[in-house]
């Protein structure tokens, strides 16, 4: 009998497919569900964290950039940050690019 004429025919149980239609959509929630908490929500908090840190930068802070350079802030501008690299060497780096703040001790 070719698909078509199956879906013709109707549901078997006398055209009452709402309950099994809606139980079908259960297991795409579910999926929905677990990637929520195990994908989506994770990154949002991690980007948050980031947004914070970066909001937070100030004079002598040490960070490293995303290009491996570790860098002291002299000051912040905007969307940038001057910073010095070594003795009397200053540039100005985008907030977008730094990766984080290096702990004093580490």
């Amino acid at each position: 009998m070719p698909f078509v004429n199956l879906l013709a025919m109707g549901s078997p149980n006398g055209g009452e497919g709402g309950a099994s239609s809606m139980l079908s959509f259960l297991p795409l929630v579910l999926i929905f569900i677990v990637f929520w908490f195990m994908i989506i929500r994770p990154q949002k908090k991690q980007q948050d964290k980031r947004k914070t840190m970066i909001g937070a930068l100030k004079r002598g802070d040490q960070i490293i950039t995303s290009g491996g350079l570790f860098a002291i802030v002299k000051d912040v501008k905007g969307d940038r940050v001057v910073a010095t690299i070594a003795d009397g060497v200053k540039v100005e780096i985008s907030k977008g690019s730094i990766n984080g703040v290096v702990e004093v001790g580490e």
